[in-house]
């Protein structure tokens, strides 16, 4: 059987028709499934946001207990009702610190740090000096 040109063109078509199908199936496909990772993905977010107020609620629960439990009032009922024989301390007792912290502590640890070597030398900026 003698094949002619219209046969070819046909034959041709067709394939590229289930080309296109093939190609605008996998494009359909792809689309799909990054739509399905976006919903797994907005609803992870969803329940991290659960999650997380459910944490600043107990830590609001729990931070309001603790003031509860500080005032002087309740320190006082405890220290009665166990039997502590804690008393107040007396103004000598009490030190106040007027400067930070944190520039306090660090002193404290280099001055430890640096007690026992004798090479060690502190550097000194001076703002403006030509030295």
């Amino acid at each position: 059987m003698k094949k002619t040109e219209t046969h070819g063109f046909v034959n041709q078509l067709l394939v590229y028709t289930l080309v296109m199908i093939c190609f605008s199936g996998s494009i359909g496909l792809g689309t799909v499934w990054l739509r399905q990772q976006m919903a797994q993905t907005a609803n992870g977010i969803r329940q991290l946001e659960v999650r997380s107020e459910a944490a600043e609620r107990h830590l609001a629960e729990t931070n309001a207990l603790v003031a509860a439990e500080s005032t002087a009032d309740v320190l006082v009922r405890r220290n009665a009702e166990w039997n502590l024989g804690l008393v107040q301390p007396t103004e000598p007792q009490i030190v106040r610190v007027t400067e930070p912290v944190e520039d306090r502590l660090a002193r404290k640890r280099h001055d430890e740090l640096f007690a026992n070597d004798t090479s060690v030398k502190p550097v000194r900026f001076v703002l403006g000096s030509t030295q």
